[in-house]
């Protein structure tokens, strides 16, 4: 593996790349090689939620899954948290049961998602994906014990530089969800706002990837 993809949307079936496929339960491609599986909050659907769970328990017992998620909460969908939270407490559940790292999709409910892991003192590693957000956050999800993963954003925002920057080096991944762009592109300009050529990039993410995937 010289580049892994923390979070995508699209398999490019590239030989240099490891690639964690984000999948859905009711959606599940068998064909693709290391994938996540969970309920986004945006496809939450009440009827479902039961017979997706079980699906998503069957997937995490396979080696090829690598993580539940993405799930989370998003403040800015018409879904009211209070029909969210339970929902992501049970994937919570889930990943502590089988020992699997979570993806987690956060909008504008940082210090909910903080609550819940304290609540259910949950001891798998929590990854934010797609961070866009200030040092102070950053800081703050470090403290409480996440991952922090960094993709369209970092391309896009420059003032997300400093953050990055900020961030320890044995705490963050790279990812593309789902923009155009590389992760080779990503790849090259994390390595040139963390002043590290590729190959020292490559062996950081590399050493988290073991710390978080494979314990």
């Amino acid at each position: 593996m010289e580049y892994f993809n923390f979070h995508t949307h699209q398999f490019t079936n590239q030989s240099d790349i490891l690639e964690l496929v984000n999948q859905y339960p009711q959606e599940f491609d068998s064909l693709i090689p290391f994938y996540s599986i969970g309920i986004h909050p945006w496809y939450i659907k009440e009827d479902q939620i039961d017979a997706e769970l079980k699906i998503i328990e069957e997937k995490l017992q396979i080696e090829n899954c690598l993580a539940l998620g993405e799930c989370g909460l998003d403040k800015r969908i018409e879904l009211a948290l209070d029909m969210q939270i339970p929902v992501f407490e049970k994937q919570l559940a889930l990943a502590e049961k089988y020992k699997k790292p979570v993806v987690i999709h956060c909008v504008a409910a940082f210090q909910e998602i903080i609550a819940v892991k304290k609540k259910l003192n949950i001891s798998v590693p929590m990854i934010i994906h797609g961070f866009s957000k200030n040092i102070q956050v950053a800081e703050q999800l470090i403290k409480e014990g996440f991952y922090i993963s960094f993709g369209k954003y970092l391309l896009k925002n420059p003032d997300l530089k400093t953050v990055f920057q900020n961030v320890p080096n044995d705490r963050f991944f790279l990812e593309t969800d789902t923009i155009e762009e590389s992760i080779k592109e990503v790849y090259d300009l994390a390595a040139e706002y963390k002043k590290l050529n590729l190959k020292e990039l490559q062996a950081i993410i590399s050493s988290n990837y073991k710390d978080v995937f494979e314990t």
